[in-house]
Formats: C-alpha cells, structure tokens, sequence
C-alpha cells in the first residue's frame, strides 16, 4: 500500500460526498444516492488500507465496517451497526438500485440518507 494510493480513495471519497449533495440539490436523487454508497464504501476502503495495507473487494458496507470494527477496541462500530442496520442495507442497495434497476428515490428518502451519512462520517473519521 502507498500512502498515494491512499489519499486517492480519500480524496475520492469526499468528492463523492460533495457530489451527493450537489446532486440532491438538482433533484437527481437516484444519482445522489448512488454517490452516498461510493462515499460510504470509498471511506471504508481507505480506512483499512491505512490500517492493515489493504481491504476486502467487496461492495458490502456492512462487511468493510465489522473489518474495520476487528481492529479497533472501540465498542461503538459494532453498536453502530447494530442501530443503523436499516440505513447501512439501504445504502447498500442503492450501489445496485440506482445503477441497474428501474428504481426511482425519492426526494425525503435521500434526505435521510444525506443525515445518516454524517453520522457514519462523524463516526468513520475518528477510528
């Protein structure tokens, strides 16, 4: 792993994000939603690279989490998990949903996935 490599999935991540909201402003909220999941799974990714010098290639938010959780002595990944596993499969989802699927989000739907993404922001950030 090079610390390159890895401020280019930082990087990219917060791109990500910034387009995520970007995106929601211009009521495209299939695209909005597909950008969350890529900031979700870019930060994860860049954390366990930092950490280990590598990650599972995987799109499983949930997965890069629990991997991220083994190498931490904080309680609060794994309660974390456990309280926002609806939003975590969600956003999930949207990696297929928003690319393959005739499926459309809806505006009050990304909003709230807008609000969780802070919190999984806050959270990610300091592990």
């Amino acid at each position: 792993m090079s610390s390159e490599e890895a401020e280019i999935l930082r990087q990219r991540a917060y791109a990500f994000l910034r387009n995520a909201k970007h995106l929601f402003e211009e009521k495209e909220y299939n695209l909005a939603a597909f950008n969350i999941e890529q900031f979700c799974q870019l930060i994860l990714e860049y954390k366990l690279l930092v950490k280990t010098g590598t990650y599972p290639r995987t799109h499983s938010l949930i997965r890069l989490l629990r991997e991220l959780s083994k190498l931490t002595t904080r309680k609060d990944l794994e309660k974390f998990i456990d309280s926002e596993i609806m939003y975590l499969t969600r956003i999930e989802d949207a990696y297929i949903g928003a690319r393959y699927l005739p499926r459309k989000y809806e505006e009050k739907e990304v909003e709230q996935l807008i609000k969780f993404v802070e919190r999984f922001r806050g959270l990610i950030e300091n592990v």
